[in-house]
C-alpha cells in the first residue's frame, strides 16, 4: 500500500521528534527540519505529499513558507500553532492551508488528520483487503466474507494500523506509538486489544492476526 511523504517544519525539538515518531510509526516516508531555509531544495528533492508547518518559525514564518509550497508544488499543508485565534486560522485557511491545528495536539489526530488529508488527495487507499478481510477506513467499517465485524474505536485503529502494514512484523511499542500516541505505557494493554480484535476476526474464518513469538503481531493470510 502507498504511503505518503511527510515533510514536518517545526522549531520546537520536543514536538519535531513526537510528530516524526507519530507518522513514521503509522508507516510514512518523513523528513522534518527546524526551519524552512532548506523549503525550496526539500519540496524538488523530497516532493512531499504533504507539509505540516508551524506557523511561528525563525526566519520565514509559516505563512510565508506555505506561499512557497503553493508557487511550488501541489502538496497539502497541515499547519500547527500555539495561537488559538479565529484570525490566524482564517488567514491561514484563505491563504491556501488544508488544516489547522492548534497545540497542544493529540498525536494520534494530526495523524488521522494528516490520513484523511492523503486520503482526499488520492495518495491513500480508503479500502484495505486482507484475505477475504476488507477495513473500509473512510466509513469505519470492517467486514470479512459477507459479515460485518464490529469493532470499538481502539480495535478499529489498531486494526487499520497492521492492515496498513500487512505482513509486517510490528512491535508492541510500534503499536502503542501509533494506536495510543505514547511508548512509555504497559505494553499488555497491546496484548489485550490484539486479544479482542483476533477473537472478533475468528468469529468469522481462520485466523489473520498472528503472534510473532517475541517480536510482535502481523496481520497476514496464513500461518507462515
Amino acid at each position: 500500500m502507498q504511503r505518503g511523504r511527510i515533510l514536518v517544519i517545526e522549531d520546537a525539538d520536543a514536538i519535531r521528534a513526537a510528530v516524526t515518531t507519530a507518522l513514521f510509526a503509522a508507516g510514512h516516508e518523513v523528513l522534518s527540519r527546524a526551519d524552512g531555509a532548506g523549503l525550496e531544495h526539500d519540496l524538488a528533492v523530497f516532493r512531499p505529499d504533504v507539509v505540516v508547518l508551524d506557523v511561528m518559525l525563525p526566519g520565514r514564518d509559516g505563512f510565508a513558507l506555505l506561499e512557497t509550497v503553493r508557487a511550488r508544488c501541489e502538496a497539502g499543508v497541515v499547519m500547527l500553532t500555539a495561537r488559538d485565534g479565529v484570525e490566524d486560522r482564517v488567514r491561514g485557511l484563505r491563504a491556501g492551508s488544508d488544516d489547522y491545528v492548534v497545540k497542544p495536539f493529540d498525536l494520534t489526530e494530526l495523524v488521522a488528520r494528516i490520513e484523511a488529508l492523503l486520503r482526499r488527495m488520492g495518495r491513500l487507499q480508503a479500502k484495505l483487503t486482507i484475505g477475504d478481510l476488507v477495513v473500509d477506513v473512510d466509513s469505519g467499517v470492517v467486514v470479512r466474507g459477507d459479515r460485518q465485524v464490529a469493532l470499538t474505536a481502539t480495535e478499529f485503529k489498531l486494526l487499520t494500523y497492521l492492515a496498513t502494514h500487512r505482513d509486517r512484523v510490528l512491535t508492541k511499542t510500534q503499536n502503542l506509538t501509533a494506536v495510543w500516541g505514547y511508548e512509555d505505557y504497559d505494553p499488555n494493554l497491546v496484548e489485550v486489544y490484539v486479544s479482542a480484535v483476533r477473537r472478533k476476526l475468528e468469529e468469522h474464518g481462520p485466523r489473520l492476526l498472528q503472534t510473532v513469538r517475541g517480536l510482535g503481531y502481523t496481520l497476514r493470510v496464513g500461518d507462515r
